[in-house]
């Protein structure tokens, strides 16, 4: 075994092939761009969109004489990414050309680092949905400046040229191989994408290719040396990493047992078909030619630096999901859910604030998650602001309304935007406490429906034909534990 080869796979992580069971192994380098105003060595903007090449400065384009300028705050966020994987950050780095053509690349070379990275070794743990955890050890992480991008759409013939994102900041950051199914890359995305959201050092937005993936798959039998690999490129979404790994998988699987050899290649991964296709052979180190840019010096930090940034790290999923589990009670999938993303996590503080945690969870993640997916919203849209929750969570722990009106109050809310408490006394919607009236109700129904009395009494699970006669006669304003406690004593029925 290896040094790098520290996991193996489960036996339910193998895969059936013809000839016996295969194992696959997963590294991914993950491209994040930083969260930043301007480029990472020019003033440049770095917003998403705008008009093509609006946001092109001369140092983008590559026109003669333009020397590159670091941007400082791309370095702290770099070593904010680092400090929060637990990673080794290097006080002594350095920036290296790294030579490639493309039309969208002026330079005709990419800024980039190679030997000696900002940021050295770290690892994340990484939570299943079935509650089992794995690590990922961190290799690295290194700057490098965007590409542009090519548009092949606009022409039949011609190839058009988009500079805006020429140099914006990313960071790469490259695991070690230590994935082993292709569930667990479709999770090591994800939770990396919440720790640099948690860090505001990326937006995580992969629908505008803010955070992308590249997938190395390679398989072999259980117990083997490592296979040859192969690099899905520009994965962007967490779903998409899973079935590009099962299908190249699959692939070189099947390509093996029939007698083939796999190739180090460059493949891209079809969402359409589900299928990888091959782009290229793979590039090694050696074919980009790196050396030292001679414009740029090397990038050195102060200690003193370093920690002033970790001084400022807020709290991270990992630590939050501790706190909701210690503090407030909470399970461990509610815990996981609400701390998983900063702004659900900040939408529950608030509006759990005085009250019943617990209570607040369920709305959160039961009723409110479920209008916000069927509309399509984030919870940054939600129409129901925190307070707002938190004030109809409260009414139902005082016992001012039941948890089955406080449903219709909510999609009420949502209609009206008003608070609880207004619908609540302007429909007159308070829940009845008076045992009298409950009793009266109770009465009633009895006198009506003699033989019901003398069968509940022999088939206690009629009990809830009674329960529910009730509250419809309420109206649904009864209070739900007094009737059950009424009717009980009302029918000689024990509990």
């Amino acid at each position: 075994m290896t040094e790098l080869d520290v996991r193996r796979a489960r036996p339910d992580q193998l895969i059936q092939g013809a000839t016996g069971p295969w194992e696959v192994i997963i590294g991914m380098e993950i491209h994040a761009q930083v969260a930043s105003k301007a480029k990472l060595f020019s003033g440049a903007s770095a917003a998403y969109g705008g008009e093509p090449n609006a946001h092109v400065s001369l140092v983008d384009a590559a026109m003669p004489g333009m020397l590159p300028v670091i941007n400082r705050f791309c370095v702290e966020q770099a070593v904010r990414t680092g400090l929060g994987l637990n990673a080794t950050i290097n006080l002594w780095s350095r920036f290296d050309r790294k030579n490639y053509f493309y039309p969208d690349l002026p330079q005709g070379y990419q800024i980039s680092q190679y030997k000696d990275p900002v940021v050295g070794e770290g690892q994340i743990e990484v939570d299943l949905e079935d509650g089992s955890t794995f690590t990922v050890r961190i290799e690295r992480i290194h700057l490098e400046q965007d590409a542009g991008k090519s548009i092949h759409d606009l022409s039949p013939s011609d190839t058009y040229v988009d500079l805006n994102r020429a140099g914006v900041a990313l960071m790469e950051i490259v695991s070690r191989p230590d994935i082993r199914s292709p569930r667990e890359a479709g999770a090591f995305l994800g939770k990396l994408r919440q720790i640099v959201r948690a860090l505001g050092t990326c937006d995580g937005n992969m629908d505008e290719g803010s955070l992308r993936a590249d997938v190395n798959v390679s398989v072999r039998r259980p117990g083997e040396a490592f296979g040859t690999r192969c690099e899905i490129k520009n994965v962007n979404s967490m779903r998409f990493v899973t079935m590009a790994a099962e299908y190249e998988a699959r692939r070189q699987i099947d390509l093996i047992e029939g007698g083939g050899t796999v190739r180090q290649e460059t493949r891209l991964f079809d969402a359409g078909t589900g299928e990888t296709r091959a782009l290229r052979s793979k590039e090694d180190a050696p074919d980009y030619r790196y050396f030292p840019d001679p414009d740029l010096l090397p990038l050195v930090l102060e200690p003193q630096w370093v920690e002033s940034i970790r001084a400022t790290l807020p709290e991270l999923p990992d630590q939050k999901r501790r706190r909701y589990e210690e503090a407030f009670g909470l399970s461990a999938y509610d815990a996981r859910v609400l701390s998983s993303d900063v702004a659900r996590a900040a939408y529950f503080e608030a509006a759990a604030q005085g009250r019943d945690p617990k209570l607040t969870a369920n709305w959160v993640t039961q009723d409110l998650s479920g209008y916000l997916n069927k509309a399509g919203l984030d919870i940054t849209q939600s129409p129901v602001r925190a307070d707002q929750l938190g004030g109809l969570v409260g009414l139902i722990a005082d016992g001012t309304i039941s948890g089955k009106i406080a449903k219709d109050v909510f999609a009420r809310m949502i209609e009206t935007g008003e608070d609880a408490a207004v619908i609540v006394e302007r429909e007159g919607l308070r829940q009845v406490t008076d045992t009298g009236a409950i009793e009266k109700v109770i009465d009633d129904l009895m006198a009506a429906n003699p033989d019901k009395v003398a069968e509940v009494r022999e088939k206690p699970k009629m009990f809830g034909w009674w329960v529910g006669q009730v509250m419809k006669a309420s109206g649904g304003k009864a209070n739900p534990a007094a009737v059950n406690d009424l009717l009980r004593a009302r029918l000689g029925v024990e509990g």
